[in-house]
């Protein structure tokens, strides 16, 4: 596996943070050149290429998508990750916040999407993976906002793997549990309760732990393997089995 994405070129939007970034080191470190499109690059993972770029900014989008897929003559794989999270009941925030959310987490991937098509399709084995989240199937209290993007964000990687399957370009999407980014830990600090609060986000998850952000830049790494071509329009969740065990005393 060491470098098993040698010479191939990969875009990870929200490269520089969590599980992002995770993502970007793991396709460095398999030999893939890599380009961070992020709107803070203060922290992208040495030896990628830092693309200044906020994904609701469609001129800013645009002009570095076009200059990175330029420069290396295609894109062979798009990560579509940049996103934000927010706690929200139905009735909570003002709408202009709920537009903002969605606005970044699904129209964000519609516009990386469209810039990167031009290069993708100058790939031999091109692949674009969606982040998701358990969230999706599994209904969290004050998480009607982010998980109404995730549903969309879900159903989007579908029918986009519908539609570029007959050019060659495979979908896919990966759905992660509650991950252990600096975001997790910087709520697990600000608690009432460190200790508490570090507790009930290990035990959402029947494994007892957070998910690594390793175990999804692993996940991603697989579906936008070159030789998976079998892999299309599939949700891979890394959840430590939330969306489906609740293991019960006999």
């Amino acid at each position: 596996m060491q470098q098993r994405n040698a010479g191939r070129i990969v875009l990870v939007t929200g490269g520089a943070a969590g599980i992002g970034h995770a993502i970007a080191t793991a396709f460095r470190d398999t030999g893939a050149t890599v380009g961070v499109l992020d709107r803070d690059l203060s922290d992208a993972p040495a030896g990628t290429e830092p693309l200044l770029a906020d994904v609701t900014d469609d001129e800013a989008v645009n002009r570095v998508v076009a200059g990175f897929g330029g420069r290396h003559g295609r894109i062979d794989v798009l990560v579509n990750n940049a996103g934000v999270g927010y706690a929200a009941t139905v009735v909570d925030a003002p709408m202009a916040e709920w537009l903002r959310v969605y606005d970044i987490n699904v129209l964000g991937m519609v516009r990386t999407t469209r810039a990167a098509l031009p290069w993708l399709r100058r790939s031999d084995a091109a692949s674009i993976t969606l982040m998701g989240s358990c969230t999706v199937r599994t209904g969290l209290c004050r998480r009607v906002l982010y998980a109404g993007t995730k549903g969309a964000v879900e159903a989007m990687s579908r029918a986009m793997a519908a539609d570029l399957i007959g050019e060659g370009i495979r979908v896919n999407c990966v759905a992660p549990g509650t991950v252990d980014t600096p975001l997790i830990r910087t709520q697990i600090d600000s608690a009432p309760d460190p200790q508490a609060q570090q507790r009930a986000f290990n035990e959402r998850q029947p494994t007892g732990v957070l998910v690594r952000p390793e175990e999804v830049a692993h996940a991603v790494l697989y579906l936008s393997d070159w030789d998976a071509t079998s892999l299309v329009g599939s949700v891979l969740s890394i959840d430590g089995g939330l969306t489906s065990l609740k293991p019960l005393p006999l």
